[in-house]
């Protein structure tokens, strides 16, 4: 550092100040009792459900009261019982058991189970590869 020049130092004054009050400050208790004191005018506006829970029920009841008075029991299609009969019938008839009939199918042998028990929801690309592996027609009339 020696031979690069006199050292200087900058002595201008540096003012710091604080930022004005937001909009919480200016709403927070000692900011209110201050004013109070100082004799400033201060306004109160009372929120129409302040304190309240109000809002939430009201909004809900409408809704509420709909679904208490729906009585429509929705439920999945399960697989028609002659359908999980055709298919038994026809893997029986190839001699495959479900894991092999899932195999030939590229699914899992849980869909076949599903199927054949009568608890899987009917998808139209499972029963046409159903139909095309076992050599059956399992859709529309017989």
């Amino acid at each position: 550092m020696a031979g690069i020049g006199p050292i200087t130092q900058d002595w201008e004054p540096v003012v710091i100040r604080k930022k004005a009050p937001n909009a919480a400050a200016k709403k927070d208790e000692k900011a209110v009792n201050a004013a109070r004191r100082a004799g400033a005018d201060i306004e109160t506006i009372r929120k129409a459900t302040a304190g309240t829970n109000k809002a939430a029920s009201s909004s809900t009841s409408l809704n509420t009261r709909k679904l208490d008075d729906e009585t429509e029991n929705l439920a999945h299609d399960r697989v028609p019982t002659e359908l999980k009969k055709a298919i038994m019938q026809a893997r029986m008839d190839k001699k495959l058991t479900q894991s092999q009939l899932a195999q030939l199918i590229n699914e899992k042998p849980q869909i076949i189970q599903e199927y054949e028990s009568g608890k899987a929801i009917p998808n139209q690309q499972i029963i046409g590869k159903l139909e095309r592996a076992l050599g059956v027609k399992l859709r529309g009339k017989k």
